[in-house]
């Protein structure tokens, strides 16, 4: 077993050319956690384009940094040498774009293929390198080797994107499989069933940069979770839509309340339950993608507010405060106000939502939200793969969710930000629900112990 210190750095931009890293002065909690060391599309937001770029001063740390909430990145070593990648839950491929092709240390195929997604392509060759990834290593591993491509997550410094997701999802397996060849599982999956008697899981928690000095830091590990979020393990497991063999990861999401509303949900892929929708947890997507009549509901009753159909977004005054949360499995988790209208990247004297009033193509028929980090940020979130059985064969998967929020806190920081009277004794009242539920309809937000540590100091 390896231990890492995994930070997460904090870039804000200060214009659209360059971004600059700020020093902590806010220091809310320490990342620190313990990595399993095993035998490892492109984003659907409409990100702005920034140069950015993190180094960091050690060798032993996975280095996480984002850009204005746009992107989480890590390093990823491929044939000896390393590359910066975006981390995505939402695909299950990895992709590299060195300087030159094909990259070094790597064994380059004849098969080559292009990689399109919701915005942008990715062409090169199948090819197969030495792999090192937070603490993991896998010998042989199937990637593209790319030598064009044209991605969001090349703006901001990226050479590439490692998906996180189930090998079924992954072009680069279907193409080896055409081949006859079972050796082009995805990254996780190779690292799973490497040592399969280890936890398959993998563990977020994101981090928020509001203003210059700003500091929270955030983590991604693989088989351990963060010491102050272990309560997270002990949370009802929210099975995957389907629970079988799924391709992505989707759960299903039984209401949204805001502030004393409850809003309720439905769903246009086949089979699901009522009154459900089906959501994708997505972290290589900056928003959140969800039906018209929800954002309405969300931004359409604050005063002022208005839809700005050349940004696809709503604009809202800065000073209001939307107090809001997403239901699964019978539990409420809020969502920080300062996530549901940011200040614009382009105007910061302009606010936004990032709950975005468009479907997407990418994965038609197969979800109805796709869930990025401006919700993610709010939650601690496992994604388990799924335990070996004697027979080597995987169980279901599930996600499990941690709130991060405690909302009289989110009130006081939204309004310490943007001015203004706090709000407080904030609940939110749980919908009735039969899925994974365990509450009766009362206020169910569950909050880590290093959440209620800080609520009990505060007083």
């Amino acid at each position: 077993m390896k231990s890492l210190t995994i930070p997460v750095a904090l870039v804000l931009s200060a214009s659209l050319a360059h971004a600059l890293v700020f020093p902590i002065s806010k220091q809310v909690r320490h990342a620190s956690t313990a990595i399993q060391r095993r035998s490892g599309r492109a984003s659907y937001s409409r990100p702005q384009v920034m140069a950015a770029e993190y180094s960091s001063s050690t060798d032993d740390d996975t280095d996480l940094s984002t850009y204005h909430d746009i992107i989480y990145l890590a390093n990823i070593t491929v044939g000896g040498n390393d590359y910066q990648v975006q981390l995505d839950t939402g695909s299950s491929d990895l992709w590299v774009k060195g300087s030159t092709t094909p990259l070094p240390g790597a064994t380059q195929t004849d098969t080559t293929y292009n990689l399109t997604y919701g915005i942008g392509w990715a062409y090169g060759h199948v090819s197969y390198a030495p792999i090192e990834f937070a603490g993991i290593s896998v010998k042989s591993q199937a990637f593209l080797d790319v030598s064009a491509a044209q991605n969001p997550a090349l703006s901001y410094g990226a050479l590439g994107i490692v998906g996180l997701g189930f090998t079924s999802l992954s072009t680069v397996d279907a193409l080896v499989n055409h081949t006859g060849s079972a050796s082009g599982r995805s990254l996780l999956y190779n690292a799973f069933s490497d040592n399969a008697t280890e936890p398959n899981y993998i563990a977020f928690s994101l981090q928020r940069s509001s203003q210059p000095g700003d500091d929270v830091e955030g983590t991604f590990s693989i088989g351990e979770v963060v010491e102050e979020y272990a309560s997270v393990l002990n949370t009802d497991p929210i099975p995957t839509w389907p629970e079988s063999y799924p391709t992505r990861w989707n759960v299903l999401l039984d209401a949204v309340v805001i502030g004393s509303n409850t809003v309720a949900v439905n769903s246009s892929v086949s089979g699901v339950p009522s009154g459900k929708a089906v959501v994708l947890l997505d972290s290589g997507t900056s928003y959140t993608y969800a039906p018209e009549d929800i954002c309405t509901a969300i931004y359409g009753g604050v005063s002022g507010a208005k839809f700005d159909s050349s940004l696809g977004q709503w604009v809202v005054p800065c000073g209001t405060e939307i107090d809001m949360a997403l239901q699964f499995g019978g539990r409420t988790f809020p969502i920080h106000p300062l996530d549901v209208s940011p200040a614009s990247l382009l105007d910061s004297s302009t606010c936004v939502g990032t709950f975005i009033p468009q479907s997407v193509s990418v994965g038609a028929g197969e979800f109805d939200w796709l869930v990025g980090d401006s919700v993610l940020r709010s939650i601690y979130s496992i994604y388990d793969f799924g335990d070996f059985d004697a027979a080597g064969k995987m169980g279901n998967p599930y996600v499990k969710l941690l709130s991060l929020v405690d909302p009289d806190t989110a009130s006081a920081e939204f309004h310490a930000l943007r001015g203004g009277t706090a709000a407080t004794n904030i609940t939110y009242n749980a919908a009735n629900s039969t899925a994974g539920s365990t509450s009766s309809g009362g206020t169910t937000v569950a909050l880590s112990d290093d959440m209620v540590h800080t609520i009990n100091t505060l007083g």
